[in-house]
């Protein structure tokens, strides 16, 4: 499940600009050994989320067409016309012309919430939840999800609110939270949020908000500790080069790049702290197939006692997960896929 487009991963807005090193800034080992602990710990983070049943849930994907934008298609779906306890349970019927057609659901219950209950299977592989076949009667309905906000007010691509609070459970075990705001207008452009939190404490999140400001970014933390969190900020400015100032963030754990337009090379904080004991470079790597956070592109720190290290050999291991994770709740093919789904299912009584 990869992109093409640049990660945008998110961190901590930290306008820094005109910041003077401090008298109180580190030694080198120390901020090698910082920098060393940061990584440790969200490479040992990635690795215990990657194992989760949340994690394998969040990052389902499906081959077939996107759940799309159709500018001509519009429809309005609140919780209070799909809550109810639904139990997967496909029933041969016939439409209302006549023509025969599965219904997937039957409601089992009255509840304030959206409580489904169906196969894992079927949400591992999403399109085996659009077909029947005569195996699925062996599946249990281990998997549940509850929806205790929902509100999908699409009137096409650029003009929706959505909004998504849910939990799920696997085998009578709770598996994470999913929640997602989206607000997409014309005029005031986008506003979204979405937010996985997985069990042990971990979650991951991702933001975009446009207009004179805008930011994208995703992040990785464990309660309310930043582990990793990337930003790119842009600032309308009629003053600058093509109107537009732009900043980015890396951010693992309490160590920042922070590489401005107009400035010569990214500068290095430690808790806020300008380092000036080592440099940062951009490294293009074209010719290297192994992705990092940024692409083709590694960043390489240079201490000031000649040593070196790259970002890629620092969280290398956790990259491709890590990606995995931007591009879920950046797409939510599991809201996509089979929470929607599901309530277009019960709204229109398939």
């Amino acid at each position: 499940m990869k992109r093409t487009a640049t990660l945008f991963l998110t961190g901590v807005i930290l306008l820094l600009s005109g910041c003077e090193s401090d008298p109180s800034a580190v030694s080198t080992q120390a901020l090698k050994q910082e920098l060393d602990q940061n990584a440790s710990a969200l490479n040992d983070a990635v690795e215990i989320i990657s194992s989760t049943a949340g994690f394998k849930v969040l990052t389902v994907s499906d081959d077939s067409k996107s759940v799309s934008g159709d500018s001509i298609y519009d429809v309005y779906i609140g919780l209070d016309q799909v809550k109810g306890i639904y139990e997967y349970h496909p029933l041969q019927t016939t439409d209302h012309f006549g023509l025969s057609l599965i219904k997937f659901f039957t409601k089992t219950a009255e509840n304030n919430n959206m409580v489904v209950k169906l196969p894992l299977k079927k949400v591992e592989r999403p399109r085996l939840l659009r077909s029947y076949s005569e195996a699925d009667t062996a599946l249990t309905n281990n998997f549940m999800i509850t929806v205790s906000e929902y509100y999908n007010n699409y009137n096409g691509y650029h003009d929706y609110d959505y909004k998504l609070a849910s939990e799920v459970a696997i085998d009578g075990a709770a598996a994470g939270n999913l929640n997602i705001k989206s607000f997409v207008n014309p005029e005031t452009g986008t506003d979204y949020n979405s937010e996985y939190v997985f069990t042990d404490g971990y979650k991951a999140r991702y933001k975009y908000l446009s207009g004179d400001t805008t930011v994208s970014g995703f992040g990785i933390l464990k309660g309310d500790n930043v582990l990793y969190e990337e930003e790119r900020l842009t600032i309308k400015n009629d003053t600058a080069r093509f109107g537009r100032e732009h900043q980015y963030t890396l951010t693992i754990g309490n160590f920042q790049i922070i590489r401005k337009s107009g400035l010569v090379a990214p500068a290095i904080y430690l808790d806020g702290i300008l380092q000036t004991n080592a440099t940062v470079e951009v490294i293009d790597r074209e010719s290297d197939p192994e992705a990092t956070v940024c692409k083709k592109r590694d960043i390489q720190i240079t201490f000031d006692d000649g040593t070196t290290t790259k970002l890629s050999s620092l969280i290398g291991a956790s990259v491709e997960n890590i990606e995995v994770l931007f591009d879920s709740l950046h797409s939510v093919y599991f809201a996509a896929y089979i929470v929607d789904w599901i309530a277009y299912d019960i709204y229109y009584g398939r």
